[in-house]
């Protein structure tokens, strides 16, 4: 057995969040486990690796999917950050709401929804996708979804985006977004039944809770992870999505043309682009990788967009095709933990490809911008400069 290779990489620097892609080559080829003494942490490079890793929940714990002890020590007894069999029974009332059959009864309030806001887009001529479209779509549809009123209807973005940010390490964009992030733990710890509008997924969740299937005082926790995880990372997606679409009108237009690529196409921005730049994991056990040892108690740093992007798994893994359908990406995770509300974000991101297919004929975008972030790798301004109608 022998050690991991070793980088001086910083995962969390500035220009790696902003472009991580020529790091993640430089450490899959290095090996499928590296150790990033900066960081302090183990990361996982390779896909077969990470999925390997995701499905054993025994041995890499999620008690420890932050990069600091305070945002771990917040998120102990979510179903985020627990193992089954605690985990087990909180994603199922967290999950109840979002499986495909509940989901079914969304689907056309959703699909009326993006299609009106991109109709009105259309005839705008240009517009700021990542505002008027990837913020606004999402933050209206979770709001709905789980009855926020008032104050947390308007402070949803930047809780959202907080939660995020302070799953890094101990870093200055860590320590400013405690604060907020503070309110966020603070009102779904007083969060009640009645702050939630009548007949709301929120509502249910806390019947779920009056009538034992949860344990006392747990409903606030589920509440936080439908805002807490499923917002920023929905913005995410549908950022990317248009600017890959205004980047590249070839795949576009194979989407146009042809309806039914649109879960393809969607599966290809998410393999393309993550949405999660890293994710914690703590192993449990002594663990041994190709030859490799990774130390019991050791912090692993999951780089999904490496795994994504690893040509082991995928041919030519550099090009953004919409008819490769990478159904496999690991952007939602994999295992028990993988991303309980992948069915909306799918339905949402799928409602705003078929109404972009449907009524624009090309994109024409100025560059996107970035800003640095922990956890989440989103664009902040995304300028439509022309919309040519189908």
């Amino acid at each position: 057995m022998s050690t991991p290779p070793t980088s001086d990489v910083d995962l969390f620097a500035d220009e790696v969040v902003l472009d991580p892609y020529p790091v993640y080559a430089e450490l899959r080829e290095r090996g499928p486990v590296v150790h990033l003494p900066h960081n302090d942490v183990y990361a996982l490079t390779r896909y077969d690796v990470i999925r390997d890793a995701l499905a054993d929940w025994e041995s890499f714990s999620s008690t420890s999917i932050a990069f600091n002890p305070m945002a771990n020590e917040a998120l102990t007894g979510t179903s985020l950050a627990s193992d089954p069999p605690v985990h087990t029974q909180l994603r199922a009332t967290l999950t109840e709401n979002l499986s495909p059959r509940a989901l079914r009864g969304l689907k056309g309030s959703i699909t009326a929804k993006a299609d009106a806001l991109v109709a009105e887009l259309v005839e705008k001529g240009s517009f700021e996708a990542v505002d008027a479209l990837a913020r606004a779509f999402p933050l209206e549809v979770v709001a709905d979804l789980i009855g926020f009123t008032g104050e947390v209807r308007a402070n949803m973005l930047h809780w959202g985006q907080a939660a995020m940010q302070v799953l890094g390490p101990m870093n200055q964009r860590t320590a400013e977004n405690f604060p907020i992030a503070g309110e966020l733990y603070a009102w779904c710890s007083q969060v009640t039944a009645d702050d939630l509008a009548e007949g709301s997924v929120g509502r249910g969740i806390f019947d779920a809770e009056a009538r034992g299937t949860i344990p006392p005082d747990t409903a606030g926790h589920i509440i936080h992870q439908y805002l807490g995880a499923g917002v920023d990372t929905t913005i995410a997606a549908i950022g990317n999505l248009v600017a890959l679409f205004a980047h590249h009108p070839d795949q576009f237009a194979l989407v146009r043309e042809n309806s039914s690529l649109v879960p393809a196409a969607f599966n290809e921005v998410l393999r393309f682009w993550a949405p999660v730049h890293a994710w914690g994991r703590r192993v449990t056990r002594h663990i041994t990788i190709e030859g490799t040892e990774i130390p019991a108690g050791a912090q692993v740093a999951i780089l999904f967009g490496a795994g994504n992007r690893d040509p082991r798994h995928y041919e030519n893994p550099d090009a953004f095709l919409v008819e490769r359908n990478p159904v496999d990406h690991l952007s939602f995770g994999y295992g028990p933990h993988g991303c309980a509300g992948q069915g909306l974000a799918r339905l949402e991101a799928h409602a705003v490809i078929e109404a972009l297919s449907h009524r624009v004929g090309r994109l024409v975008a100025g560059p996107e911008v970035r800003v640095p972030s922990n956890t989440t790798r989103s664009i902040e301004e995304l300028p439509v400069l022309e919309v040519i109608p189908a």
